[in-house]
């Protein structure tokens, strides 16, 4: 028979164990990341604004975006994507670090870069990217601007066989702390 000592001591040595191994787990990546939510004053239509996730958010730290575009934006085949952002942001992106994935694949790009001066950036697939495709850039080491804010980030895009013209398609509304 257990002396009441000695029940109570695996009682809490259960609850130690259990407390250090809830600790000592590893955090998984998506509680890492920080994504887009509702916004509540101003802003974009709610039928304008596109989702994203930031890996930091925070101001003056190096960063990852993934900006994303729901299938039901692209109507037509997309040759070109262009992000252009506000010049209330003072953030760098590394232009040689630019991904995107349609469909959950990644694809090749012909070119991407970025005008600083005229605070967009330029991304060229090899092949045009499929109507009804779910596409995602992924912009690898951001430095986010000295004083964070609400930046808002439009996509626009070139569509085979339209007019040369980029047109809107939606905004992502960047939160930086």
């Amino acid at each position: 028979m257990l002396s009441p000592n000695s029940a109570m001591r695996r009682v809490f040595l259960g609850i130690a164990v259990t407390g250090l191994l809830i600790t000592a787990m590893p955090t998984p990546p998506s509680w890492a990341f920080r994504c887009s939510g509702l916004t509540v004053f101003g802003g974009v239509r709610r039928d304008r604004e596109l989702k994203y996730c930031v890996q930091n958010g925070r101001e003056n730290n190096w960063d990852r975006y993934w900006l994303k575009i729901p299938k039901e934006k692209v109507n037509l085949a997309i040759s070109e994507l262009r992000i252009n952002y506000p010049e209330s942001y003072r953030g760098e992106f590394n232009e040689d670090r630019i991904e995107v994935t349609v469909n959950g694949k990644k694809i090749d790009l012909d070119d991407a870069f970025w005008d600083r001066d005229n605070r967009f950036i330029q991304i060229y697939p090899t092949e045009a990217i499929p109507a009804n495709s779910d596409i995602e850039v992924v912009l690898s080491n951001v430095r986010n601007p000295n004083f964070g804010g609400m930046f808002n980030f439009n996509a626009l895009a070139v569509t085979r066989g339209g007019p040369p013209l980029p047109e809107y398609i939606g905004t992502w509304v960047l939160a930086i702390n």
